[in-house]
Formats: C-alpha cells, sequence, structure tokens
C-alpha cells in the first residue's frame, strides 16, 4: 500500500511537471524575455530605450530592468501618448526626465521632420525599440520606430526591436496607401491591417529602401517564441488612452475612420472604439454624450447626446473574426444622408487613398469596396513574405 501511494505521489508530481513545461511551451516569449539574444550587443554601449508603459518584462518595465542589470541606459524616446501613455492623441510630448529613473526623456520633435535632433542622436550608441504596437497602418507607433530608424542610419547608430505580437497579426486587409495621402497617421505604403509584427516591418523597411533616401540601418530584431500570426495574443495592458480592451483593438480597423467624419467614434466615454452616434442619427435606441476626460480632453461632440449603436456586447472571437468591417462608416453615411459633409479631409489620411470615399457616395456596396483593394493586398501579401519571422 505504501509503495502505490509513493507511486501514485510520484506520478502526480511528473504529471505537474510535464503540465507546467507544456504551458511554459506554449507561453509566447517576448523578444525582450530573450537577454541572452541581446544583452552581449549592449556591452559597453550607451543605450536608448524606444518605450512606453507597455514597455514590460513579465510585472517589471523594462526600463528598470536593464537598469537593475547594470545596463547603461542613458535616455529614453517616447511616442505619442508619451512615455507613461496618457497624453492625448496627437498631443506633443516634449523632453523631461522619467521620475522613477532620472534618465532622461528627449523629445521626438526637436528636431527636422519630427526626428530627433542631432545633439540628442550623439547622446547614444544603440538604439533599443520595445513596443507593443496593434498593427495598423494609421497607428503611430511604427512610424516613430521608422523616424528613429531613419536618424539611427544617418548617424550610424545600431537599432535592436525586441519583438512583440501584433494582436490583428491574423489577417491582412484594407486599401494600400496612395502615398500622396502619406502622413502622421500613415507613412508607408501598406494595407489599414498589415499583419506584420514590429520586427517584420523594420524589416521590410530596410529590405524595400522605405526610409528616406533610401537609407537603411543596422537592424537586428529579437523574435518572439512560441507565435505565428494565427496566435491569439490578449494585450495585458491597454496600449493607448482610448484602446482601452481587445474589443476597442479589434474595432480599431472599422471604427478609426469615422476619425475623419462627423461621427463620434466614443472618445470621451467608457467605451472609446466601441461605439458610434451623432446628435442628428435616427432609429437608435442607444445614446451616449462624450465628455472631457484623460486621454480625451477635448473630444469631437464634446457634450452633445449622439444617437447611434453599441458595438462592445458582440464577443471579442466575434470581433476578431470579422476584421476590417465599412458597414459602420455607411451604416452612418446613409443615416445621416448629408453627402459630401460627411467627410472631412482626414478621412483619405486615415483610409489611404481616394477612392472609398467616392465609392460610398456612389452607393457601392462594402463588398464592392473591398474588392477594389483586394488585388492590392494580395500583391503586398507576396511582397512582405521575405520578411515574416513567423508562420502566417
Amino acid at each position: 500500500m505504501k509503495n502505490r501511494i509513493m507511486y501514485s505521489c510520484l506520478l502526480m508530481a511528473l504529471l505537474m511537471c510535464l503540465t507546467a513545461r507544456a504551458q511554459e511551451t506554449a507561453r509566447v516569449i517576448l523578444g525582450n524575455e530573450r537577454t541572452a539574444e541581446y544583452y552581449p550587443l549592449l556591452k559597453g554601449k550607451r543605450v536608448a530605450l524606444f518605450g512606453n508603459h507597455t514597455s514590460l518584462r513579465g510585472d517589471t518595465h523594462l526600463l528598470d530592468a536593464l537598469l537593475a542589470d547594470s545596463i547603461r541606459v542613458v535616455a529614453v524616446f517616447s511616442p505619442e501618448h508619451g512615455f507613461r501613455g496618457k497624453a492625448d492623441a496627437g498631443e506633443k510630448v516634449g523632453s523631461s526626465v522619467d521620475s522613477r529613473t532620472g534618465v532622461p526623456i528627449l523629445s521626438l520633435y526637436d528636431g527636422k521632420d519630427k526626428r530627433p535632433s542631432a545633439a540628442s542622436m550623439k547622446k547614444f550608441d544603440v538604439l533599443l525599440a520595445d513596443i507593443q504596437d496593434v498593427g495598423l497602418r494609421f497607428y503611430t507607433y511604427y512610424i516613430t520606430l521608422c523616424r528613429l530608424m531613419d536618424a539611427c542610419a544617418e548617424y550610424g547608430k545600431s537599432v535592436i526591436v525586441l519583438d512583440r505580437p501584433n494582436p490583428n497579426g491574423h489577417y491582412v486587409d484594407g486599401p494600400l496607401l496612395d502615398m500622396k495621402y502619406k502622413s502622421g497617421v500613415g507613412w508607408l505604403p501598406i494595407p489599414v491591417v498589415h499583419g506584420m509584427t514590429l520586427g517584420e516591418l523594420a524589416r521590410m523597411v530596410n529590405g524595400e529602401g522605405w526610409l528616406p533616401e533610401g537609407r537603411t540601418c543596422r537592424l537586428t530584431v529579437v523574435p518572439c517564441l512560441n507565435y505565428t500570426h494565427q496566435t491569439r495574443y490578449d494585450l495585458p495592458v491597454p496600449p493607448s488612452p482610448n484602446l482601452p480592451n481587445m474589443k476597442a483593438i479589434y474595432l480599431y480597423p472599422s471604427l478609426c475612420p469615422f476619425e475623419g467624419t462627423v461621427v463620434s467614434l466614443g472618445r470621451g466615454t467608457d467605451k472609446p472604439f466601441q461605439i458610434y452616434g451623432h446628435p442628428d442619427m435616427k432609429g437608435y435606441s442607444y445614446s451616449f454624450t462624450p465628455r472631457s476626460v484623460p486621454g480625451a480632453k477635448n473630444p469631437p461632440l464634446l457634450g452633445k447626446r449622439c444617437h447611434g449603436a453599441d458595438l462592445s456586447g458582440k464577443s471579442d472571437e466575434e470581433l476578431r473574426r470579422e476584421g476590417l468591417n465599412l458597414t459602420y462608416v455607411i451604416d452612418a453615411y446613409r443615416n445621416l444622408n448629408i453627402g459630401d459633409r460627411f467627410f472631412t479631409s482626414f478621412f483619405e489620411l486615415l483610409v489611404g487613398t481616394r477612392y472609398v470615399r467616392q465609392m460610398i457616395e456612389e452607393g457601392r456596396s462594402v463588398e464592392e469596396i473591398r474588392a477594389r483593394w483586394m488585388p492590392d493586398v494580395e500583391r503586398f501579401k507576396e511582397q512582405r513574405r521575405p520578411y515574416l519571422l513567423y508562420d502566417e
């Protein structure tokens, strides 16, 4: 009997060990966790970190972890929303000092073309990038990375990207950017949903010569482990103030074009990028009123009661499958029935082309509009293939 009990205990212990190992194998391991791959590249170097509040290694901010491991971090670059992720969209974030560590936060707006100044570039040897992107052409973190890559190419600095999963990395969709609409919300000739991690996109930028004057930088990407483009990855912290949950992140490709219309997409409410509406929309039982809140101090239609749709009741899995969906924009356009006054000039910068507005105004269906951009999507998928680090 005693031997049988001992055998059972040993068997249970073995099963628990195997289960734990299987869970560890299945867990996505971020690039920043693979210190053996990049710490040797930082030895004896002055390091600048491009990151923000999402730059976590487990429960510890990467900046704190690097300093604890005696890595010489001399500066931080932070993108839109700031290093702690609390600034409004588009709000200019200047130079300061990180209150927790005393490391200088250098402005990305003190040089030409929203790049760091020459003085900032002389402070470091290696740029270490670790930031959570959401995989959309109009989400600006990748643009900041491109500008930093360009500055590093010009000043002979190395760039190391610690890769992270793309929560919208399971598909590619949307019109390709017509480069005459290049702007701060669209910088590369890629679809709205490009389906790449930041590391993969950085490789493509270098490989395709997309930096100004065809420059390329010395680039190293530390890939994730246990990740494919079909892996569902729920973000542990919101990547920016108005993407508070996975519903907002999955709806972002579909609702962000409302930023180029007269319709509110819920900034200034507790459901940003999960609702849409306008004071003059009719036939809806749902309504909301945008207020001034942290991360949305002066939202569109501030203080006005808007009638519209609440999409927050849809499950995350349903929204993940749905992907980019122009139905919502077309629904609001037809409901308001105000013609071209529905749009602002910002609409083209977001969708990246003129024909989407034209086809909506012509009364074309979602399927017809999507059919217009799909050949470009297929060509892009082939173009990006050499730069992918993970199975599709």
